[in-house]
């Protein structure tokens, strides 16, 4: 548990390219914020806010702790998707119990697929040039 005004637990969460750092405060209100903005204002499809609340739904602290989460990189699915992975951490440390309940529902996993590199001689990954015939 880290101190600074108030007590909280803290959770590094990853997601393609995007690394969220997630504070989670007991006793809260259950208000979420990411880069100072509310969720609701920063994720505009209900799925992505539906994603980032999902650990806390199923360890049932929805309404009982307040998250501030700063993330960067990538785009705003692999953002939620980062979110996600520091709050499930996070929980961990509130209470180990929890474990067994994240494992099940694969929130502690780190999702390890990432986009494939550029090769040399190719516009993209696999996507090679056109030839016409002549």
């Amino acid at each position: 548990m880290y101190k600074s005004k108030k007590p909280y637990f803290y959770g590094t969460g990853r997601r393609k390219s995007s690394v969220a750092r997630v504070h989670l405060f007991q006793n809260g209100t259950g208000a979420i914020t990411i880069n100072g903005r509310d969720i609701d204002e920063y994720f505009g499809l209900e799925t992505l806010k539906l994603l980032v609340r999902q650990p806390l739904a199923a360890t049932e602290q929805l309404g009982k702790v307040d998250i501030v989460a700063t993330v960067t990189g990538g785009g705003v699915t692999g953002q939620a998707g980062a979110i996600r992975h520091g709050v499930a951490r996070a929980l961990l440390l509130v209470n180990e119990e929890y474990r067994p309940i994240l494992k099940a529902a694969g929130l502690l996993t780190r999702d390890p697929r990432m986009k494939e590199r550029k090769k040399y001689g190719l516009k993209a990954a696999r996507r090679a040039p056109q030839f016409s015939k002549r």
